[in-house]
């Protein structure tokens, strides 16, 4: 029986996507890194620490501190949430259907808190929430699964008695390992789409979503 639903925030709640993919190209390009579409989809949903870690491993460079990149990045991000950020579609209408159903709701995003306060105080979102949680206070981010199962202990569930919302497929999978249920809402020009078949439900948007989905999944 679902008691609690989590959602993802980034592509899920806000268009915030290109902000990111916008940030990231300004700070790599800056330091002569190439990035590209098929390198973006990769990073979605994981942290940006460690997308990071991984344009260092591929391509190092010596003269900024990998710290003062993630910084450079999410203080471009946070200056475009508030510059141009909007709820996307669905939004609003799926949140007051689970308020109305009495169903626990929380956030468990792999954006530093920072940039979720940013969000919800833009969106004016903050009150649906029970618990936000930060993948940043973990060891892993996702795909790791330990963001989903922290916000449940703190929600106080079992993680069987959860559905996430996620848009991209490393939040899906992080989902499926802990032990709760996952509904993918994609972007709709994802690189494969065929690749979110492992969800419980796949939407086209949380427009399609209707609150009797959840006693189905």
């Amino acid at each position: 029986m679902i008691k609690a639903v989590i959602f993802d925030m980034d592509g899920l709640l806000i268009n915030s996507e290109p902000f990111w993919q916008e940030s990231e190209t300004k700070v790599f390009s800056s330091l002569g890194l190439k990035v590209n579409k098929k390198i973006f989809e990769q990073f979605m949903g994981k942290r940006i620490d460690e997308v990071v870690e991984v344009m260092y491993a591929m391509t190092p460079w010596n003269h900024v501190a990998k710290e003062k990149v993630v910084e450079d990045i999410i203080e471009n991000v946070i200056r475009l949430v508030i510059e141009k950020g909007a709820c996307l579609p669905g939004v609003h209408n799926t949140l007051e259907q689970l308020k109305d159903s009495s169903y626990k709701i929380a956030l468990a995003s792999s954006s530093k808190m920072k940039i979720i306060v940013a969000v919800l105080e833009k969106l004016q979102l903050k009150d649906y929430f029970e618990v936000v949680h930060s993948a940043e206070f973990e060891k892993y981010g996702k795909p790791h699964p330990q963001v989903f199962i922290s916000t449940a202990e703190q929600l106080g569930v079992h993680p069987s008695e959860c559905v996430v919302f996620e848009d991209s497929l490393n939040g899906v999978i992080s989902a499926l390992a802990a032990s709760m249920k996952c509904i993918a809402v994609p972007e709709k020009n994802a690189y494969n789409l065929n690749q979110f078949v492992i969800a419980n439900k796949t939407l086209s948007s949380l427009n399609d979503f209707e609150i009797t989905q959840l006693t189905s999944l």
